[in-house]
């Protein structure tokens, strides 16, 4: 009697966890192979912290660019401020409808009024210039973590655990076989 009581608690219990696990709920900074079949997804979790930045060096100016963002309420990705060195080819001289552009030490800044974006996609060159992305006071080599030459949709979503443990963590961490 005991038997056919316990069969429809087991039943309910293994769907409710089948379902949760498929279920997005741990919000990730993703980084998604662009333009392929069967991408491969690597992220970084979101924490408590909602600003990040992408440094990179300018191919042709040889210097420093930073891109300052934060995530909005919705997930979505609100461009601030990006810093630079020099100007001309890439690097604008003026500030457009929205945007206020300043100098200070040699340094611009070009500011955003209200830049807010789904997503972006980053190219990973396959050259030797410096691209990392920032967050929590970490700074991750795109160049070592991600494939060079490769394209890569980032944005910010909720993950499975599913999906987690299909993707590949960014901390040094991979949970997929070596490639």
């Amino acid at each position: 009697m005991c038997h056919k009581k316990a069969v429809p608690f087991i039943t309910f219990f293994i769907c409710s966890v089948a379902i949760l696990f498929f279920i997005p709920i741990k919000p990730a900074f993703t980084f998604t192979e662009h333009r392929v079949e069967n991408p491969d997804v690597y992220y970084v979790p979101l924490k408590n912290t909602n600003s990040f930045q992408i440094r990179y060096v300018h191919s042709i100016h040889l210097t420093d660019v930073i891109e300052f963002y934060e995530v909005t309420a919705d997930r979505k990705i609100r461009l601030l401020s990006m810093q630079y060195e020099d100007l001309a080819i890439g690097l604008p001289g003026y500030a457009e409808e929205g945007e206020t552009l300043t100098v200070q030490d040699g340094v611009y800044t070009l500011t955003y009024d209200d830049n807010v974006i789904d997503s972006f996609v980053m190219l990973v060159g396959d050259v030797d210039a410096e691209l990392a992305f920032r967050y929590l006071r970490n700074e991750l080599n795109l160049k070592k973590q991600l494939i060079r030459g490769k394209s890569y949709t980032f944005r910010v979503v909720n993950l499975s655990f599913y999906q987690m443990l299909k993707g590949v963590h960014m901390n040094g961490k991979k949970n997929k076989a070596e490639r």
